[in-house]
């Protein structure tokens, strides 16, 4: 109780002081308000406290705007985006696991380069997502619902190590289609969003080249990376700067 009373002792000395040097001739027995307290005064009437948790204005969205960024549909495709590489990142480990044999055992680090970089790209562009307005749904089995691919489930002949490379191909064709939408989206209009977006893409086109190589034979470039996971082109974006 004694708390609220000095709080409101203080509050009501502080109008008190700003009354009383906002309007000097009201005050009789002082010819001249203090000049300190009457700068006090109009920069606290100039700039008035904002309410607790209210936004200022983002102008780093009204340029986005003004380009012509629809901004929640954009938040709504990269939502989609990382979701797709979230839930790959899972899928490919139990693909990953059942790489087995032989054969599997020789693409194994190549599913693992794939897995791990797409877990980071999912850690590049989600600080963007929040930049601009965005958020993960607190829900992760809505996260998941909301991803923009299909889950990478393990076909029933796993057994068939093809069968796991189609899977792993599909799902980095339908990155390369999501990414290309947020690239198309924002080219030349939102050139922060554009450049994680493309860098992410880089990567994906490798990873179908990859896959294709290993389905077809069809020469894909593929050279082994310096360590799992390297992550090229997206290695310093977003969250991966601090790993």
């Amino acid at each position: 109780m004694i708390y609220h009373l000095i709080a409101f002792f203080v509050l009501s000395s502080t109008i008190y002081a700003i009354n009383k040097n906002l309007n000097p001739e009201k005050n009789s027995t002082s010819k001249q308000a203090n000049p300190f307290m009457r700068y006090i005064a109009l920069a606290y009437m100039s700039n008035p406290q904002s309410p607790k948790g209210a936004v200022p204005n983002v102008v780093a969205l009204e340029v986005l705007r003004k380009n012509g960024i629809d901004i929640d549909k954009l938040i709504k495709l990269i939502t989609a985006g990382v979701g797709a590489e979230f839930t790959t990142y899972y899928y490919y480990t139990i693909l990953r696991m059942h790489c087995t044999g032989l054969e599997g055992e020789g693409i194994k680090e190549i599913v693992e380069d794939a897995r791990i970089e797409d877990r980071n790209h999912f850690e590049a562009m989600v600080p963007r997502l929040y930049e601009l307005g965005g958020a993960l749904p607190r829900d992760i089995r809505k996260f998941a619902d909301q991803a923009g691919c299909p889950d990478a489930y393990l076909p029933d002949n796993w057994e068939d190590i093809n069968s796991i490379l189609k899977v792993l191909l599909e799902a980095e064709q339908c990155a390369i289609r999501s990414w290309g939408e947020v690239c198309d989206m924002t080219t030349g209009k939102d050139p922060r969003t554009y450049d994680i977006a493309q860098r992410i893409m880089q990567e994906e086109v490798e990873h179908e080249a990859w896959f294709i190589e290993l389905l077809s034979k069809r020469p894909s470039g593929h050279f082994r990376r310096k360590f799992v996971g390297q992550s090229p082109h997206t290695g310093d974006q977003g969250s991966l700067i601090h790993l």
